[in-house]
């Protein structure tokens, strides 16, 4: 039996990518997400256990603000498999979606054959979009449902025409008690609630209240503190729960909890303290020099403090851009 490719859909980075890949890149995160959305007969067959991730990305550059994914490999009836996990982040389903994920089956198998120079088999693509904004998944999910052609015809040529249609874990459909029911790692549980809940609300703190008992078994894994930071920083960035709630709710769940918040809230505070350094920077250059070259910006951007606030002072007595970034 050949080998196996399997793709899971949820972008430049955002904070779902980035809380996206931080959890769901972690193989037994994964593989828990894996058991719970992929048919049981499929599941079954892979050794989960042996979850591996790969590196690579498949997303188009110009879409990678809306869509994630991540690649990995698990051994199938002796063979080894691939696991594309992709994401969708936006609100409004993507019309294309089945095209989109034809082209990124493509691209993994072109990757496939340039690896396996010799293959005469391609690997079997099973394609899974994770969907996880409020409004439901209302868009196609087979590239046979974009083609422009009447019923009619449809019928006579449909030996003929191509068809890609796409697992769907769409949580705007997964209640609470679902999400409880899934075989998940509390990490997994907990992330995919917050891709569900945590945009925009500002009863955040009340709600993961009655999910106390995923956040404590967070804290208790090896990495619980860096993944819970992981969480927190999603929860600030895109939730608009007031501070002193979020802070009594961790301090609730004991000490570790309430170490991972002060950390978090240090954390993006001097991020935000950097970014602004990186700004003032930026505006500077430009009254001075002229709009920055993308590699100029580049540059700025990867800076450390102690760096930008060097080149902060040159500006004033520099003569040139060098001068300036030497």
């Amino acid at each position: 039996m050949p080998a196996y490719t399997f793709a899971v859909i949820p972008s430049q980075s955002s904070p779902h990518d980035a809380v996206f890949r931080r959890v769901l890149g972690d193989p037994a995160n994964a593989a828990s997400q894996l058991r719970a959305v992929l048919p049981a007969g499929l599941a079954e067959r892979l050794d989960l256990e042996q979850l591996a991730r790969v590196s690579g990305s498949f997303v188009d550059p110009a879409l990678r603000w809306r869509h994630s994914d991540l690649l990995f490999s698990a051994p199938l009836d002796g063979h080894d498999a691939l696991i594309y996990v992709l994401v969708e982040h936006q609100s409004c389903n993507d019309p294309l979606m089945p095209f989109r994920m034809l082209r990124y089956m493509v691209r993994i198998w072109d990757r496939y054959l340039t690896e396996h120079p010799d293959a005469t088999l391609l690997p079997l693509v099973i394609p899974l979009v994770v969907h996880h904004n409020r409004r439901p998944w209302s868009g196609p999910t087979d590239v046979v449902d974009l083609l422009d052609i009447n019923r009619d015809t449809a019928e006579a040529a449909q030996e003929y025409l191509p068809r890609l249609r796409f697992l769907l874990d769409d949580l705007a459909r997964v209640d609470e008690h679902a999400l409880r029911a899934r075989p998940l790692t509390p990490t997994a549980r907990i992330t995919l609630l917050l891709l569900k809940i945590a945009p925009g609300n500002s009863r955040l703190a009340d709600d993961l209240r009655n999910w106390a008992d995923d956040l404590r078994a967070i804290l208790a894994r090896s990495d619980g503190i860096d993944e819970m930071i992981a969480l927190l920083t999603y929860i600030e960035t895109v939730g608009e729960a007031p501070s002193d709630e979020l802070h009594d709710l961790f301090t609730q769940l004991g000490p570790e909890a309430e170490e991972a918040y002060m950390t978090t809230a240090e954390m993006l505070r001097a991020e935000g303290r950097a970014q602004g350094r990186t700004e003032t920077l930026i505006q500077l250059l430009t009254l001075k020099f002229g709009p920055p070259t993308p590699a100029v910006l580049d540059t700025v951007h990867a800076a450390t403090a102690d760096q930008l606030e060097t080149w902060t002072a040159r500006i004033l007595s520099a003569d040139t851009l060098e001068q300036v970034l030497h």
